[in-house]
C-alpha cells in the first residue's frame, strides 16, 4: 500500500519546524508566567501550534493511500520572489508600494486569469497591512518612499 508521502513529508516537516522554534525560544528566553507572559511565551506556544498542526496533517498520511502529484514549481518561484521582494524593498518603497507589489507578484501564478481581481486583492490587502501595523500596533515601518521611521 502507498502512503500519501506528499502530505506525510510536508506535515512532518512542519512539525519538526515547530517543535525547532518552540525549543529554541524555550531554552533562549524567558517564558514568563500567564500573567506576565515573558518574550519567549509567543513563539514557544505559536511552535507548539505549528508542530501540531503538523502532526494533524502527518498522522493521517500515514494509513492514506497517496497517488503521485507533479511538485508546484511555479507557485514555490512566485512565492519565494514575492517574499526576496519584500524584504528587499520595504526600506526603499515603504510598507505600502512594496506590500502592493508582492500581493501581485505572489498572485500573478493563480491560475484565475485576469489582472483586474489582482489589483483589488492587493488594495484590499495593503489596505489591511496599513490599518494592522501602521495604524492599529503603530510599528515604526516606512509608509511611502523616503519616509522616516
Amino acid at each position: 500500500m502507498r502512503r500519501d508521502l506528499h502530505d506525510l513529508g510536508w506535515g512532518a516537516a512542519l512539525a519538526l519546524t515547530g517543535l525547532a522554534v518552540a525549543g529554541y525560544a524555550w531554552v533562549s528566553y524567558d517564558m514568563g508566567s500567564l500573567r506576565r507572559m515573558g518574550p519567549g511565551f509567543f513563539p514557544v506556544t505559536l511552535g507548539m501550534l505549528l508542530a501540531g498542526l503538523g502532526a494533524v496533517i502527518a498522522v493521517p498520511a500515514m494509513s492514506r493511500p497517496g497517488q503521485s502529484r507533479p511538485f508546484a514549481w511555479p507557485e514555490i518561484i512566485a512565492v519565494v520572489a514575492a517574499l526576496l521582494v519584500f524584504g528587499m524593498l520595504l526600506d526603499k518603497l515603504g510598507v505600502l508600494l512594496t506590500t502592493a507589489l508582492t500581493v501581485l507578484i505572489a498572485s500573478s501564478v493563480a491560475p484565475r486569469g485576469g489582472l483586474g481581481w489582482r489589483l483589488v486583492l492587493s488594495v484590499a490587502v495593503t489596505a489591511l497591512v496599513w490599518l494592522v501595523f501602521v495604524r492599529g500596533l503603530n510599528m515604526s515601518l516606512p509608509v511611502w518612499p523616503g519616509a522616516l521611521r
